[in-house]
């Protein structure tokens, strides 16, 4: 194969890496802690779109257990994006991961 082959190839995979990444960017994924109790919704921009909390959960008095709950809910939702991102990105490169 050419450079020029090579160079267009090159292009295209750009190309259709850039489309899976504004699909993924519309997509939404759900991380939750505390069984349930707290649960963020990020984009595939780490955007985040929603957040819920269980009524049960707002007690001044512990404010710092809702508070590790809540950063364990979007620290698992932020892994959620960053495989989906992986698995969207792998098949473009034919298993080569690539950082993002």
């Amino acid at each position: 194969m050419n450079i020029q082959g090579i160079m267009k190839q090159a292009q295209m995979m750009q190309k259709k890496m850039e489309e899976e990444q504004a699909k993924l960017a519309q997509e939404e994924v759900e991380g939750a802690s505390g069984g349930g109790m707290v649960k963020v919704t990020l984009n595939g921009k780490f955007e985040m779109k929603r957040i819920s909390l269980d009524k049960s959960l707002l007690n001044p008095e512990e404010s710092e257990v809702l508070e590790d709950l809540i950063t364990a809910a979007y620290n698992e939702a932020v892994n959620k994006v960053n495989a989906k991102m992986q698995d969207k990105l792998s098949v473009l490169t034919g298993g080569l991961k690539l950082p993002f």
